[in-house]
């Protein structure tokens, strides 16, 4: 002990205050995050939810396979939990499927803190698409529990391009059509609302109009710019 630091000296205030438990907790799962997808390349995601902030919760997304971004919102699985600290904190095995249509297997892990009340989620979503048919060897490994084989739990995808897409569908439906099998007259028309009402504010909302519509990048600019 120096004579600058006697043993009774006072502690600034704060100083030796301990971390936030709950960022702890967020900080130690973000390190099993990182290290279960970098150990699956192109094959596993693995998305760490902050379910304290639901409207920004994705805080880790390593090997990124959904498209959505850190920032992005909760899905409808940590909703849940955040309305009710009841709810199953592990969920195995569950059908799931990414924006494009791939199959996916996914485990969803809640995380509580000492209160008892849900602060994160770590959930891995498997690719199933590729490893599906190469052998029966791995059927145990594709398979999702029978439990939960009919229920669609939760969708992978930010909620505005959900909304996105559930718009797309409604123009077409109400033509008796399916979004690609749009003419061209309606398909313009289509885009030139989505642009008047702000869905190209949302990001990558043009190739997801793109795909949907079965047309290029470039033609959704086109039937947007021009009456």
């Amino acid at each position: 002990m120096t004579p600058d630091a006697p043993e009774d000296a006072d502690v600034p205030e704060g100083a030796d205050a301990p971390a936030d438990p709950d960022e702890h907790l967020l900080l130690e799962a973000e390190k099993i995050a990182i290290a279960i997808g970098r150990m699956f390349p192109g094959l596993c995601e693995v998305v760490l939810h902050d379910l304290r902030r639901p409207e920004h919760a994705i805080r880790v997304i390593e090997n990124n396979l959904s498209g959505r971004r850190a920032g992005d919102s909760a899905t409808e699985l940590g909703l849940r939990r955040i309305a009710d600290p009841d709810y199953p904190s592990v969920i195995q095995n569950y059908p799931n499927r990414f924006p494009d249509g791939r199959p996916v297997k996914s485990t969803s892990i809640g995380i509580k803190n000492a209160q008892g009340r849900y602060v994160a989620a770590l959930c891995l979503n498997l690719d199933v698409s590729t490893l599906s048919p190469l052998t029966l060897a791995l059927a145990n490994l594709v398979a999702t529990e029978v439990e939960h084989r009919e229920e669609a739990l939760e969708t992978l995808e930010n909620r505005s391009a959900r909304e996105l897409r559930e718009v797309i569908e409604t123009f077409a439906a109400g033509r008796a059509a399916t979004p690609r099998a749009l003419g061209r007259a309606a398909k313009k028309d289509l885009v030139r609302r989505l642009h008047r009402d702000g869905y190209f504010d949302t990001r990558g909302s043009t190739e997801a109009i793109a795909d949907l519509l079965g047309i290029s990048r470039s033609t959704v600019y086109n039937y947007a710019r021009r009456p």
